[in-house]
């Protein structure tokens, strides 16, 4: 079996010849041999656990080692699930698509934003379509006009060989500051219920 060379030595594996011994309640218990530290711990049920080799002398502590290596993968598994992973899909347009294409296109495009994806926005240009790059930049720019709201370019559009592209990440949303609309909108009413009497005074 393989040992890791990130998991710290244990017991019989540890080889300096005292520590600072740490007891399984976390209490500082001195400075100790080696071997009585390993009699302490074992007397005790529990292992020895080198948690600070670099110190001097070595730190050690009294635990169970097997409890603690199971709570810590699960730690790391549930850090690896909390982890936002972030894709990245492609859409594609042609120089001369049509109207309903586009819009088919722009839908796919909002959809994966919605999903928190970045977007690939690529425009393939074939044959004579490359003597107009133009065309390619103008449906990028109107892509991103139109979801200007919800998106934001992340990379500008750029030419690389015969497709030119742009990269669309996630607008944040931002939270409407309900406390301070409210109040001028109150005053807007209280106003608006004003005037009707100041112009009946008037006639």
């Amino acid at each position: 079996m393989l040992i890791s060379t990130n998991d710290p030595r244990i017991n019989d594996r540890i080889r300096a010849p005292k520590c600072r011994l740490i007891g399984v309640d976390g209490s500082q218990l001195g400075i100790f041999a080696m071997s009585d530290a390993l009699r302490i711990a074992d007397d005790q049920g529990f292992d020895l656990v080198e948690i600070a080799p670099d110190a001097d002398p070595p730190v050690c502590k009294i635990m169970d080692y097997g409890k603690f290596k199971y709570e810590q993968d699960i730690k790391a598994k549930q850090a690896r699930k909390n982890q936002t992973k972030v894709e990245i899909k492609e859409i594609k347009f042609r120089p001369k698509i049509d109207k309903h294409d586009y819009e088919t296109k722009k839908r796919h495009v909002v959809r994966f934003l919605d999903a928190g994806a970045k977007v690939k926005v690529t425009i393939m240009f074939r044959g004579r379509e490359m003597a107009h790059p133009e065309l390619g930049l103008n449906i990028l720019e109107r892509v991103a006009a139109e979801l200007a709201e919800i998106a934001i370019i992340e990379t500008q559009p750029k030419l690389e060989g015969r497709n030119m592209h742009m990269l669309l990440a996630p607008a944040k949303k931002v939270e409407p500051k309900a406390a301070q609309t409210e109040v001028p909108a109150k005053a807007d009413a209280e106003g608006a219920e004003d005037q009707p009497a100041a112009e009946s005074a008037e006639e």
